[in-house]
């Protein structure tokens, strides 16, 4: 199947109130485990590489990032590819070549001024190449005398006036909001600040992204995505499930040295983990249905 535009995908999720999961990959293995876990549900998914992931592949992008389009063309379930929180102009400007149609541009560590100005580039030289392109707002808080807190921190919130002024002013696509959850979470223990999402989707117009989402229990990511979240990015959960099963595989074998035997526990511990993932937002999606045909007076098939 053809790789499918990210933004195409998003913008249909939004045009639905549901949302479409994007997860991080590092390895070939990450790969074919989001594509078979989505497959599993027939659900399209987003296969995203972040500006850490090409570090740690010694700073070289092309590699994973043609593996990725090689295993999203042979799927059987449409498959899109984003660039993560890029900070490189250089990085940004390797997507379109490698077959990526969005990316998250990262200026979220500057001040507002400096954050608005290098984002406003990036859309302009990302819309002039097709690209669909995500920011994210830093130094959100530091009010009442508190520091600022970055973006990513439990305690970070994004300011609703503060948002649509950026939105208007950057020309982005979508907005990566603060709203209770961080990345790197080992537990899910995030609490959403719903009432805050409600008011954020009511005055943006653009799809509203969910960093963190490893950290957010099931009932607050489905109360996410009814409040106006569309885009859903997980990593570290399929972290979690790679190493534990791993760890688990390998006190049972300690015998064991050929890695097919114990890197295919792990990616199949992680295709798990995407298939329960995507559930989770389906059945988000089929509550809106039963709750739409309740108010409409027609009952669901």
């Amino acid at each position: 199947m053809p790789i499918v535009p990210a933004g195409e995908l998003i913008t249909r999720a939004a045009d639905t109130r549901s949302a479409v999961a994007a997860f991080n990959v590092i390895t070939l293995e990450h790969v074919e485990a989001v594509i078979a876990g989505a497959e599993k549900v027939g659900s399209p998914v987003v296969l995203q590489v972040s500006e850490n992931a090409v570090k740690f592949r010694y700073g070289r992008f092309l590699p994973l990032a043609r593996a990725a389009a090689s295993a999203a063309e042979r799927a059987a379930v449409p498959v899109a590819l984003h660039l993560d929180h890029v900070r490189s102009n250089d990085l940004l400007r390797q997507a379109p070549g490698a077959g990526f149609s969005s990316v998250m541009y990262d200026a979220a560590r500057l001040p507002y001024a400096e954050n608005l100005a290098a984002t406003r580039a990036a859309a302009d030289w990302a819309h002039a190449q097709g690209l669909w392109i995500e920011a994210e707002l830093g130094q959100v808080g530091g009010k009442d005398g508190r520091a600022p807190l970055d973006a990513h921190e439990p305690g970070a919130r994004t300011d609703p006036a503060e948002a649509h002024t950026f939105v208007a002013d950057s020309g982005v696509d979508a907005l990566a909001v603060a709203v209770g959850s961080s990345h790197a979470m080992t537990t899910r223990t995030a609490t959403l600040d719903h009432d805050l999402l409600q008011r954020l989707s009511a005055t943006l117009d653009v799809p509203l992204v969910l960093h963190g989402s490893s950290g957010v229990p099931d009932d607050q990511l489905m109360a996410a995505v009814a409040g106006g979240i569309t885009k859903v990015n997980v990593g570290t959960a399929l972290n979690i499930a790679m190493t534990g099963a791993i760890r688990e595989f390998l006190v049972a074998h300690p015998e064991a040295v050929d890695s097919r035997r114990y890197l295919s526990v792990g990616r199949e511990a992680m295709a798990r983990a995407v298939t329960r993932i995507i559930g989770v937002l389906r059945r988000q999606d089929q509550a809106l249905v039963f709750s739409h045909h309740a108010r409409n007076g027609a009952p669901p098939r």
